[in-house]
């Protein structure tokens, strides 16, 4: 593929997210959401590499230059210049939260340990073991990584959330101590700011958001107990 051929323009970043010329920031932002919506790695029938050149285009036309996240660790002077396989390496949240070792199979058949820097996002690229990496960051059940950004899900009792006060919750970064007024929970979402992943490369700091729910007293104790062990899990 040529220069020219990989070369993000304008007229093709436009075409990628279905605006016109005269497009406003908000119109640009929703367009972006709405594709992300069906190309995300996370979802059935999302595709890493189209979620990364959808990212370059909403970067490119409100103004920045198309990054696509790429990490390249610096080749050796012996090294090929054949130019690398791309696969793709699936890391759970707490990997993209705080990095640690994952596993890769090469096309070769080859496994390989490799070490995961904290705030990988998907559509950044990884090299190792002669290979450039897509990145795909999956939620495993418990938390869902939007780009920046964690969600999860807490069950509170329901006098809590109709009359609102203090909670003490369990998160992936530990406990967190939050005030839940009567607009957040009308909202049903209350927002950490800070305590999503952690800024790298072109990407910000990110937010926990946290779904607020309702339970019994039996599910919320049940849900308690696994969200306070999912965190251990995670701070272990």
């Amino acid at each position: 593929m040529s220069g020219t051929d990989q070369a993000l323009t304008t007229r093709r970043a436009r075409e990628l997210l279905g605006v016109a010329a005269s497009a406003s920031p908000g119109e640009l932002r929703r367009a972006f959401r709405n594709k992300a919506k069906s190309v995300h790695p996370d979802r059935d029938g999302g595709d890493a590499e189209s979620f990364r050149r959808l990212v370059e285009a909403y970067d490119l036309l409100r103004g920045g230059q198309p990054h696509g996240g790429f990490l390249h660790q610096p080749p050796s002077v012996q090294a090929s210049r054949r130019a690398p396989e791309v696969g793709a390496l699936n890391l759970t949240p707490h990997l993209a939260l705080q990095g640690g070792q994952a596993e890769h199979q090469l096309a070769d058949g080859r496994r390989l340990r490799i070490t995961v820097p904290a705030g990988l996002r998907s559509g950044d690229r990884l090299r190792a073991g002669g290979e450039v990496l897509t990145i795909a960051v999956r939620g495993d059940g418990q938390v869902i990584v939007r780009g920046n950004d964690i969600w999860i899900t807490a069950l509170l009792d329901r006098a809590l959330l109709d009359q609102g006060g203090r909670a003490c919750l369990d998160t992936p970064l530990g406990a967190r101590e939050v005030w839940i007024t009567r607009k957040a929970s009308a909202r049903g979402l209350i927002r950490l700011a800070g305590d999503g992943l952690p800024a790298r490369g072109p990407h910000r700091q990110g937010d926990m958001f946290i779904r607020l729910q309702p339970a019994s007293e039996t599910a919320s104790s049940a849900a308690r107990t696994l969200l306070r062990r999912f965190a251990a899990a995670w701070a272990a």
